[in-house]
């Protein structure tokens, strides 16, 4: 075998360490993948599944301030694509689905609207939920402009 002059060695050098690298990087990553879709040992049929088995999950529940949105967005188009009316009863939220269904509650005097979730928002900081003008007024005053809040999912 011919010896490598030092010009050469160093190339040869480099190229085995970035060879071994993207070995490296190829073990690892294949380290990183997730489990395949088809895993036998958890699959069930279907007509094994009952209501019966089927975890009931714990109602959703969120509290924190509602602040209420009106004439400047008056019959603007909402996230879901309707026009916004201040006289509906219909809210804003950041993750629920649009048409979902939920009780606002005053955590302060007890009084309780349900609304429809058909936008997306607040977008401000400590607030879970915008609702419209005539909802806000079905449990807190708008003069206030907030209320302290705990949101339910209904059916």
């Amino acid at each position: 075998m011919a010896r490598l002059n030092s010009k050469e060695s160093g190339t040869y050098l480099l190229a085995h360490m970035a060879g071994a690298a993207f070995c490296a990087s190829l073990i690892f990553l294949h380290g990183c993948a997730g489990p395949t879709s088809y895993q036998p040992e958890r699959e069930i049929a279907r007509h094994e599944i009952t209501t019966q088995q089927v975890p009931k999950t714990r109602p959703y529940y969120q509290r924190g301030l509602a602040s209420y949105y009106g004439k400047g967005f008056q019959n603007k188009k909402t996230a879901s694509g309707e026009r916004f009316n201040l006289h509906s009863l219909t809210a804003a939220h950041k993750t629920l689905p649009f048409g979902t269904k939920v009780a606002v509650t005053n955590m302060h005097n007890g009084k309780t609207v349900k609304v429809r979730i058909n936008d997306r928002g607040p977008f401000v900081k400590g607030r879970v939920i915008d609702l419209s003008r005539a909802a806000f007024a079905q449990i807190a005053s708008v003069d206030d402009g907030l209320a302290r809040v705990e949101i339910r999912i209904v059916k």
